[in-house]
């Protein structure tokens, strides 16, 4: 039986997405917590900085926390801020860009499991 379990925000560790320009991410909730099915991840995507075209085979859903930026997804761009949310389909070729003065953030959750990420040339 999964026990219940709460983390603190003081208790995340960010780190630097290396793949990346000016991404952090926080790991929320996982299987390493004894989340049997999901991770929850919180990124900020600072000022000026990017996440390159690429791809995941699992699926992304995502929910826009703080700032503004835009979301690429396959052949469309997304100019997105707080409340919006977006489904990433597994295999779908995506990409992130923040040109505004703030950071922005938002939540991902996955499924857990192996994610083989993809850089698109």
């Amino acid at each position: 039986m999964t026990e219940p379990v709460l983390r603190r925000g003081d208790e995340i560790e960010y780190e630097t997405v290396s793949a990346a320009d000016g991404l952090e991410k926080g790991v929320l909730i996982a299987d390493d917590h004894g989340a049997p099915n999901f991770a929850i991840r919180r990124f900020v995507l600072e000022p000026g900085g990017a996440v390159p075209e690429h791809t995941n085979e699992v699926e992304h859903e995502q929910y826009v926390l703080a700032g503004e930026y835009t979301v690429g997804i396959g052949d469309e761009e997304y100019a997105v801020e707080p409340g919006d949310s977006l489904l990433i389909p597994a295999g779908t070729v995506h990409w992130y860009r923040n040109e505004g003065d703030e950071p922005s953030a938002f939540i991902c959750a996955v499924p857990n499991g192996d994610d083989e990420i993809r850089l698109l040339e």
